[in-house]
């Protein structure tokens, strides 16, 4: 849709109402036995496995690939009785060198490669180099890119830069889906966030994504619920539906459960599902894993990274 700055500009946040919002909600949802199970299970099929790091290689790649179509041990779903789930992750989310191999690694399981792009993650390379990078990962085979915005456009109220920038990237984009990120940790205040979370649905985002996960504060939930209600508002007055994305520092499955049970209240029951709703996510799956494994036999296995003296 056109940029539409009057709506942009009557966003207003009230900070301590969104605190204390956001901390009522870990408290108004406890779930436990198998209905945690269950919301576990949901988790995992909202999870964009990820790997990027500055180490990273085609066989670590490659192993990533295998633990998505794959991400709960076979005893443990024939103990919980979900085999008929077929229960995959939402996406593997990974740079553009290593986009193709991860399609082939994923080739026939219908789970998309996502990848990050536009100068990720300080989004500050030249623009037309962002864009042909857009290009050249779609070319390569990714069904979802991950784009990275301008903070100086927002911190500096700069909106029709944005929309035009966010709007070219959706152009290059084509048919995959994209998620853009807005980087909540450099944006300063939470009214930048819900601007900026307006102004890139405007463009044209199918997901908004809370962080690249390299800003030394990442998915919160009072940045959650920001991003959250403009996404209702959008979806009010235009009928649209975007999804979000938190991404950066979700590591422990009782984290994941207090999203869920956030976007469950604040956006319905439509939104607990991979088209509309993302953990962006490396070490998370672990942890729900062994949560899991806890609900079946009663104990935690022994980590051996810590050994018992």
């Amino acid at each position: 849709m056109a940029l539409d700055l009057d709506w942009v500009r009557d966003v207003r946040i009230n900070l301590s109402a969104v605190e204390a919002r956001a901390a009522t909600l870990p408290k108004r949802r406890s779930v436990k036995k198998v209905w945690q199970a269950a919301w576990l299970l949901k988790a995992i099929s909202c999870i964009d496995l990820t790997t990027l790091s500055g180490d990273d290689t085609a066989e670590r790649v490659r192993r990533l690939c295998h633990k998505a179509k794959t991400p709960v041990r076979a005893d443990l779903i024939e103990a919980l009785g979900v085999q008929s789930l077929d229960l995959q992750v939402a996406a593997v989310c990974v740079y553009h060198a290593y986009v193709e191999t991860a399609v082939e690694a994923l080739a026939g399981t219908g789970i998309p490669v996502a990848a990050v792009s536009t100068g990720f993650p300080a989004g500050l390379s030249p623009f037309a180099e962002r864009v042909a990078e857009i290009r050249r990962s779609v070319a390569a085979g990714a069904q979802e890119i991950d784009i990275v915005v301008t903070r100086a456009h927002v911190l500096g109220g700069h909106w029709d830069a944005l929309y035009d920038e966010v709007l070219a990237f959706r152009e290059a984009c084509g048919e995959a889906h994209m998620k853009t990120i807005l980087a909540t940790g450099d944006l300063s205040t939470l009214r930048n966030v819900g601007r900026a979370s307006l102004v890139c649905m405007m463009a044209g985002a199918d997901f908004i994504k809370t962080s690249t996960g390299k800003e030394s504060v990442n998915a919160t939930l009072p940045v959650g619920l920001v991003m959250a209600r403009s996404i209702r508002d959008y979806h009010e007055r235009t009928g649209m539906r975007v999804g979000l994305k938190p991404a950066g520092g979700i590591s422990k499955a009782k984290a994941a459960l207090d999203w869920l049970a956030m976007i469950r209240e604040e956006l319905g029951r439509e939104w607990l599902d991979p088209g509309l709703f993302r953990f962006g996510a490396s070490s998370l799956l672990g942890d729900i894993e062994r949560q899991l494994e806890h609900h079946v036999s009663g104990r935690y296995s022994v980590d051996y990274r810590h050994p018992v003296a």
